[in-house]
């Protein structure tokens, strides 16, 4: 089944358990999916379908870190609540050291000596690790071993 098939399911599921919080959110995430669908004139993969799911789940943090600095606790519970429901559609994370694995791999396969080589890391890293760990701390742990 696809992620998108998946995720179409789960808002019919929702709909009859009448959860509207799980529903409204699963309703953002269909939404965009079809407005870039509308956009682009294709059909998504799942692939390009996670590349949007994270796209939401970095605006729901970006949202909590300005809600709580703002001292706004009831949106924070509510951008949780659908960061919550967003992550459930993500593939199953990597740990910390098969990040560091496969940094380490693609760092000796495109030969990086410096910051400079950085983008080749990068890029073949992008395809292996999307939806699967953090690209901000990807591109951290990447700096850090050129660096030294």
């Amino acid at each position: 089944m696809s992620l998108k098939a998946r995720i179409t399911d789960d808002m019919k599921i929702a709909m009859r358990a009448k959860d509207t919080a799980r529903l409204g959110t699963i309703r953002l995430l269909l939404a965009a999916i079809k407005q870039k669908e509308v956009d682009e004139r294709i059909e998504l993969d799942d692939a390009a379908v996670s590349s949007i799911v994270e796209k939401l789940i970095k605006q729901r943090k970006d949202s909590i870190s300005q809600f709580q600095a703002a001292g706004r606790d009831d949106l924070v519970a509510a951008e949780q609540a659908e960061l919550a429901v967003l992550q459930a559609y993500l593939p199953e994370q990597l740990s910390a050291a098969e990040v560091e694995a496969a940094v380490a791999a693609a760092i000796a396969e495109s030969g990086a000596t410096s910051a400079k080589d950085m983008g080749k890391v990068m890029g073949l890293l992008k395809s292996r690790l999307a939806g699967r760990a953090d690209m901000g701390q990807v591109s951290a742990l990447i700096k850090a071993r050129l660096a030294s």
